[in-house]
């Protein structure tokens, strides 16, 4: 297997360890997603540590792409903290990661004029039916009912998830082709910095608010008080190390190929949801009946076609 698809799966399952850290951590440690997000971006700019070995100025036309690249990612990241407060967790989630290949594609074909063969085609097609059936809606009422049902907003003031979780996909795909564009013209490490910077500028934007400045506070006073401050520094370290990965692989291949992949992280997400669930019942929970199983079992058996057509 090349190094690109090595790099997209490591990454994945760095990702998906992460996914399960989120969820514990928002249930437990800091239920604000606000300053759940606002957390996340400022330690992300560690990587400015690096800074003085690989920050090289890109331009002032490329210098205020990364930053407007970077401030898609704490929004996107903000949107779907949101729209797990609303609906089922793992269902949103996957809802996400299904959308983001597809708008991904989008933009790949419309700003980078880029080709599929027909067997990768034929493996999109694979990986994103997996997706969908790991996101399946149940056969009961009308349709529009089935799908806020199954994603846990069936009731009005709930439908908002939907749309966030929707917009979550949206902004993800754009940071993602934004990323790609800045890396294809800046050397890779570089870009990364830059692009972080962006990120940071966006969350620092939250304490201009009294409010959210009080938000920030409470939850970094509770965060230190709360035994979970360990699974939050450990998940921040593994999702640095997934982050990079991720975006390496889109500086040397194709982004709409990475994302379409992302069931792989999904893949990943219940295999670990279930041995969390069985080894700690008291943590973030996955649905292990039989039926569920088989369903799961099918999609990752998909899932793992898709990328053997893609790889090809």
């Amino acid at each position: 297997m090349s190094l690109f698809f090595m790099l997209v799966i490591v990454s994945y399952l760095i990702l998906a360890v992460v996914n399960i850290g989120d969820k514990f951590i928002l249930g437990n440690v800091i239920p604000n997603s606000k300053s759940y997000t606002f957390f996340v971006g400022v330690f992300g700019s560690l990587v400015f540590l690096i800074a003085p070995w690989y920050l090289v100025w890109p331009g002032i036309n490329l210098f205020f792409i990364n930053i407007i690249i970077g401030a898609m990612f704490p929004i996107a990241l903000l949107l779907m903290y949101r729209s797990l407060k609303v609906g089922d967790t793992s269902r949103m989630i996957t809802l996400i990661g299904g959308l983001i290949p597809v708008f991904t594609i989008v933009f790949s074909i419309l700003f980078f004029d880029e080709k599929f063969t027909s067997l990768k085609w034929i493996g999109l097609a694979f990986s994103f039916l997996g997706t969908v059936i790991i996101s399946r809606i149940p056969n009961k009422k009308t349709m529009w009912h089935k799908f806020s049902l199954w994603f846990g907003t069936a009731s009005d003031n709930k439908k908002r998830g939907i749309l966030e979780a929707v917009l979550a996909a949206f902004f993800y795909s754009v940071f993602f082709i934004g990323t790609k564009y800045a890396y294809s013209n800046q050397p890779f490490l570089s870009a990364f910095i830059w692009v972080r910077l962006g990120t940071l500028l966006l969350v620092l934007s939250f304490l201009l608010n009294k409010v959210d400045r009080r938000g920030v506070y409470i939850s970094l006073r509770d965060l230190f008080k709360n035994k979970g401050k360990y699974i939050f520094f450990g998940a921040q370290g593994l999702a640095a190390v997934g982050f990079l990965l991720q975006n390496y692989a889109i500086s040397l291949g194709s982004v709409a190929v990475v994302n379409a992949l992302q069931g792989v992280q999904y893949a990943f997400l219940l295999i670990l949801g279930a041995v969390v669930t069985i080894l700690y019942p008291k943590g973030p929970k996955e649905d292990i009946s039989k039926s569920v199983i088989i369903e799961k079992v099918v999609a990752i058996i998909l899932i793992g076609i898709g990328l053997f057509f893609i790889a090809r």
